[in-house]
């Protein structure tokens, strides 16, 4: 690392009346010798002039903006910009507008897509929900129309006395179908054979024709519909990775309306399915959208709005449209009555979604990240104007330049991988406990999610409806332990509690009770689910955050993989599948208190960062009581993170230029006149040479 030495004394030249270029005055804000004398001789001490903040100066514009590039007053936020470092989104935010009517407008805009979310999750286990209750078709006894009847002439009896669901006599029904007494036909010990012609569901106990009843997945093709769950969730993770390219390469606004398209066409062609090929194609299609169709949106939307407000945003918007969305998919489906008119009239409301692609912005960190910066500009003075901020254009002029600096050094940089995790242990074993973690929460969540279908045969839409209600004050409750009790011990907390309920849940034997238990486990499943991405994204270095937290949230969908196989136990029994979420969520919570903490901690933003980070921290540590309980305090960093110059891309790089370190002198008694400091900031900029082979 080479030291540029921007000291005052390197600025005689400015006092010689010799100007530097465009660039030089924007990385170097060089104090003159003269205000550093008059500080001096007012008595001040260095204390008194280290770095220190202005957010609110009360100076008028004018005499900030005659001919002096050192600092603006925005005139209406009253924040005071220093033209002498770099400017980033975050910085410009506050004069935009951090939550004005445009990002009020673009919370709105997250509604249908919330309900595409809910519908492409939540519809394939209404689709191929299996009924209890059921029994061989026999179609020559369909003139008999007392039911015990025609079950007495072609269902054999099990062990127990009922009936058999997948059984039939093999005898001449048509000579039953044309008899006079049909009794003397009465016989027990007729060979047995598998159903020929398909079943009898009792409609009563399900209402809602699904296609496991209409393709007669029960029985020995009940695992077909296990099958159709777990393609689902291969289209997931081929989706992820292939959307995922093709935002960094297209734009997120294009990625967004894809997949919204993909879903649609998905969910109509699997409405005209006639086979399980056919259907299991078309679900590996609406699969490939998933996640896609709400996180591109979920991201766009907290671009813009200020970091104070988006926790609240993130949070709540997961509360308010999400959560009542999943309450309202049972219904919607008894509504429609079969899978067919569930499947396409639901996807009708994703074609409102297709124009978005003429109605929402793209993302300005996007257009700054594949050079179009004036885009991005213009697109960023739109949103000033909608929430009628007046920002002086040198303002912006400004942050083109940064962003046009930025630009120039991410392209030469781009070299980080996700190997390069790996490359450092102690970040080596942070990502493969965020993996096995991630895992865990994943499968422990969604099994939650899919028992709620199988738990209570009796009342499904409504157990599921009540399921589905833990999301909203789940949601909530993230927003108000999170930030107090820190990442650590919240996710330990409420995943081991998850765990706990679930063991409880399965050594229950009345109905009653199990099912309350399984809420409970729900309920905590939800928030540590909240958790866990956010906590991943903190843990990470910039430099490797977002390929960081993609390869976690994709190993999550591996892991979902797995959650139709353990819903499936519950055909053999519901405690074996409670078990195995039980001892998920132990062993969750458990390795979340090997990660470091990231609340009340400056976070890793190269890789040496993260090789150090969370090394002072014990097994014990908390962020609000005993130790870590108060913010580290170190030496006062001004630096703009080059990762908000873009959003969440493959290949985040932080620009040298936007790592700008103040420079804190040692503290003496006396200060001779030969010093010569800064009344407002001295900064010491560090440029980092690539080894060069």
């Amino acid at each position: 690392m080479k030291n540029n030495n921007n000291h005052p004394n390197k600025d005689k030249d400015n006092k010689d009346g010799k100007k530097s270029n465009r660039s030089e005055a924007s990385i170097k804000s060089s104090p003159s010798r003269s205000t550093a004398d008059k500080g001096l001789q007012a008595g001040r001490t260095l204390e008194e002039l280290r770095v220190k903040y202005n957010e609110n100066i009360g100076a008028n514009l004018s005499s900030h903006s005659s001919g002096s590039r050192s600092g603006i007053l925005s005139a209406r936020s009253s924040i005071y910009v220093d033209l002498g470092q770099f400017l980033d989104f975050d910085d410009l935010l506050p004069m935009i507008g951090e939550f004005g009517l445009f990002q009020k407008l673009l919370f709105l805009f997250m509604i249908p897509f919330t309900f595409i979310a809910a519908f492409v999750y939540l519809g394939q286990i209404f689709m191929t929900l299996a009924p209890h209750n059921f029994y061989c078709l026999v179609p020559e006894l369909s003139v008999v129309t007392d039911e015990a009847e025609r079950k007495e002439l072609s269902i054999p009896r099990e062990e127990d006395g009922s009936f058999s669901q997948c059984l039939m006599y093999d005898a001449n029904y048509t000579a039953i179908h044309f008899a006079f007494n049909r009794s003397i036909f009465l016989n027990s010990t007729w060979p047995t054979i598998p159903c020929k012609n398909g079943y009898v569901f009792d409609r009563v106990e399900m209402p809602f024709h699904t296609a496991t009843m209409e393709f007669g997945w029960v029985c020995d093709s009940q695992y077909y519909a296990t099958i159709a769950q777990m393609i689902f969730f291969l289209g997931s993770i081929l989706g992820g990775l292939g959307y995922g390219r093709f935002a960094d390469l297209c734009g997120r606004l294009s990625a967004l309306v894809s997949s919204c398209f993909l879903a649609l066409i998905g969910s109509l062609f699997t409405s005209i399915t006639t086979n399980f090929a056919g259907f299991a194609a078309t679900r590996l299609l609406v699969g490939a959208s998933y996640d896609t169709c709400f996180t591109m949106i979920y991201i766009l939307v907290l671009e813009y709005v200020g970091p104070k407000y988006r926790t609240f945003v993130a949070n709540m918007s997961l509360a308010i449209f999400y959560a009542p969305f999943t309450m309202l998919m049972p219904w919607l489906a008894l509504g429609f009555s079969h899978w067919r008119a569930f499947s396409s009239l639901c996807a009708i409301p994703i074609c409102l979604s297709l124009l978005s692609f003429w109605l929402l912005p793209e993302s300005a960190r996007w257009l700054v990240s594949v050079g179009q910066i004036d885009n991005a500009v213009d697109l960023l003075k739109r949103v000033a104007r909608r929430n009628n901020k007046t920002v002086p254009p040198v303002v912006f002029e400004h942050f083109k330049f940064s962003c046009q600096q930025f630009y120039k050094e991410e392209l030469q940089g781009r070299s980080f991988t996700i190997c390069s995790i790996f490359k450092k242990g102690r970040m080596a074993r942070y990502m493969v406990l965020m993996i096995l973690i991630w895992m865990a929460i994943s499968l422990v969540y969604d099994g939650h999610v899919r028992a709620a279908s199988v738990l209570d045969s009796h009342n499904v839409f409504v157990f599921f409806t009540i399921a589905c209600a833990t999301e909203l004050p789940g949601n909530i409750l993230v927003i108000l332990t999170l930030d107090r009790f820190g990442r650590r011990w919240c996710a330990f907390v409420f995943t081991f509690l998850s765990g706990i309920f679930s063991l409880v849940a399965a050594c229950m034997s009345k109905p009653k009770h199990m099912l309350g238990a399984a809420l409970a486990g729900r309920f905590f499943a939800n928030i540590c689910y909240n958790i866990g991405l956010q906590w991943a994204a903190e843990v990470l270095p910039t430099v490797v955050r977002a390929q960081g937290v993609s390869f976690i949230h994709t190993m999550g969908y591996v892991s979902m993989l797995m959650s139709p196989p353990v819903v499936f136990l519950s055909q053999v029994s519901s405690s074996l599948m409670l078990i195995i979420l039980g001892v998920l969520g132990l062993l969750g919570g458990v390795l979340a208190l090997f990660l470091p903490e990231t609340l009340n901690h400056d976070l890793p933003q190269t890789l040496s960062d993260g090789a150090e980070f969370g090394r002072e921290q014990r097994i014990w540590h908390g962020p609000c009581c005993g130790p870590g309980s108060k913010r580290v305090k170190r030496p006062q960093r001004l630096w703009h993170q080059g990762s908000s110059l873009r959003t969440i891309s493959r290949d985040e790089f932080r620009s040298t230029k936007m790592h700008r370190v103040a420079r804190i002198a040692p503290r003496k008694t006396h200060i001779s006149s030969q010093d010569t400091l800064d009344t407002e900031k001295t900064i010491q900029t560090y440029t980092f040479e690539h080894a060069k082979n």
